[in-house]
């Protein structure tokens, strides 16, 4: 179960955080086989000087508004799965939310069952033993 926390300007519509969130949502599902109901994503606002970045670093062209997203799920994709999600991400939000692929930054943070708990104070390791290989 991926956890989202995206963090978008705080002129941006609902209609676009909207568009955001499911953006980054179909990719995971797409790139990585996420399950349709997983669906976990905080949206924070940032607004004058909290976010400070270099607009052209590593050749980009951004505006005042990136979107940042980090994700954080169970380790064991491959680069190729972390590349293709990369590049839905980018796509799915320029479609759904006219953000610029150069004003999208990812940040991917992997660990272990042993680091969940998803709901009733329940250990998720506990859970996935239950269930045995699928």
């Amino acid at each position: 179960m991926p956890f989202i926390r995206t963090h978008v300007h705080q002129s941006t519509s609902p209609e676009h955080r909207q568009g955001i969130v499911m953006g980054i949502h179909q990719a995971l599902v797409d790139s990585i086989g996420m399950p349709e109901d997983e669906l976990f994503n905080m949206v924070n606002d940032y607004g004058a000087g909290q976010f400070f970045f270099d607009r052209t670093f590593n050749g980009m062209a951004r505006s005042e508004r990136p979107v940042v997203v980090e994700i954080t799920l169970r380790r064991g994709r491959s680069d190729a799965m972390k590349r293709a999600l990369y590049a839905a991400i980018a796509r799915n939000l320029k479609a759904n939310a006219g953000v610029a692929p150069d004003d999208v930054f990812i940040f991917m943070h992997e660990n272990d069952y042993s680091d969940w708990s998803v709901g009733g104070g329940k250990f998720a390791m506990a859970l996935v033993q239950q269930r045995g290989p699928g």
